[in-house]
């Protein structure tokens, strides 16, 4: 029997490396196998202020000495969330949050693999060096390609009314950057509808528009995105920003287009606790009417719990579906303990989505064709 080891390396949110030998078969009948045991070990990237436009990228591998059959989850150590998927180049490409303490948020990593399995880490792709108005609370990016560009879309500062922050936007000519700040000021720093500016992902339509959907303290605006990225287009109605928000609806929105629908998705319940979950509508159209279907993604307490904030990824050419989404391992009570996970998508004849199973064991390996 082939046995496969994979440490697996958490990060607290004071940086220390917490290492935890985890089998992916029960390896207590093969204890003379223990010497086996190869260790991954991520440098914390450091707290400090160290520009991300004048460091030189450090790319740091997590692949397992055999190229195991599935993914294992979480797909790479540390603590992380509110995870984005994407595919730029022949990679497959996760951006998360650094899941710490807010004033300790203030950087970004991104991961790269080839097959979904093994995957690189590129640390500090945008800090707060980079971008002089955000201070901490770095989170949920949201990438885009545009011509040889990538914009990275962010938010920083947990803001609240009258206070400097909100969702950002940093450029680069790579996708592991570095970024840095395309504007010099925040696209969006104020309440609108309710919504906070936070957990922006930005989405392209069939006819190339491009669109904002973001929005926390449970309430949802889609924006219009100028061609420049600078700013937003009015609606038909004259205003800037329109509310979608669903029934449920907390924060984490998500769109993608499938069979000529428009599936929008997001979370509900408090990020800290157990009942974190995913809920989904379907339109005809990105600015709805969206009706609530139900929920899709939620805890296993046999597995784990705080299931959430998630993206949606289909490998092209293929009916391959695959939710990236966050969780937090059993028995971790620290509400930002939490990791990053892939598992599979399906849909029912009539394109529901059927409601998702997450496990231990994560995803077969695809390499892109």
């Amino acid at each position: 029997m082939r046995i496969n080891y994979q440490q697996k390396i958490f990060e607290n949110p004071m940086g220390e490396r917490k290492p935890k030998v985890k089998s992916m078969y029960n390896f207590r009948k093969s204890l003379p196998l223990l010497g086996l045991v190869f260790g991954l070990v991520a440098a914390s990237p450091a707290l400090g202020q160290t520009s991300t436009a004048t460091r030189k990228p450090v790319k740091t591998s997590f692949a397992p000495t055999t190229t195991p059959k599935k993914s294992g989850n979480p797909v790479f150590p540390g603590w992380y969330a509110d995870p984005e998927a994407t595919i730029f180049n022949g990679q497959y490409w996760i951006y998360p949050t650094y899941s710490a303490p807010y004033e300790q948020q203030v950087f970004m990593d991104a991961f790269s693999s080839p097959d979904l399995v093994n995957w690189t880490k590129h640390p500090r792709i945008i800090d707060t060096a980079s971008v002089k108005w955000a201070r901490k609370a770095m989170w949920a990016p949201s990438i885009i390609k545009k011509g040889s560009k990538y914009f990275l879309f962010f938010g920083a500062n947990d803001v609240h009314e009258g206070e400097i922050g909100g969702i950002g936007v940093a450029v680069a000519d790579r996708p592991e950057g570095p970024f840095t700040d395309y504007l010099g000021k925040p696209l969006i720093g104020q309440i609108h509808n309710g919504a906070q500016p936070i957990d922006q992902f930005v989405f392209q339509d069939k006819d190339g528009t491009y669109y904002m959907i973001y929005g926390g303290w449970s309430h949802c605006n889609i924006a219009r995105l100028k061609d420049d990225f600078t700013g937003f287009v009015p609606q038909a109605d004259g205003k800037l920003y329109k509310e979608i928000t669903p029934q449920g609806y907390v924060e984490g929105p998500f769109m993608f287009r499938k069979d000529g629908k428009y599936y929008f998705m997001w979370s509900e319940g408090g990020w800290t606790g157990p009942n974190y979950s995913v809920a989904y509508a379907v339109a005809d159209s990105p600015l709805g009417p969206f009706q609530r279907i139900g929920k899709v993604l939620q805890q296993d307490p046999q597995v784990a719990t705080g299931a959430g904030h998630h993206s949606v990824l289909q490998a092209p050419g293929t009916d391959n579906w695959y939710v990236v989404y966050h969780r937090r391992p059993l028995g971790e009570t620290d509400g930002n303990h939490r990791v990053t996970c892939i598992d599979q998508l399906f849909f029912d004849a009539q394109g529901h989505i059927k409601p998702i199973k997450i496990t231990a064991e994560g995803v077969e390996a695809h390499r892109l064709k």
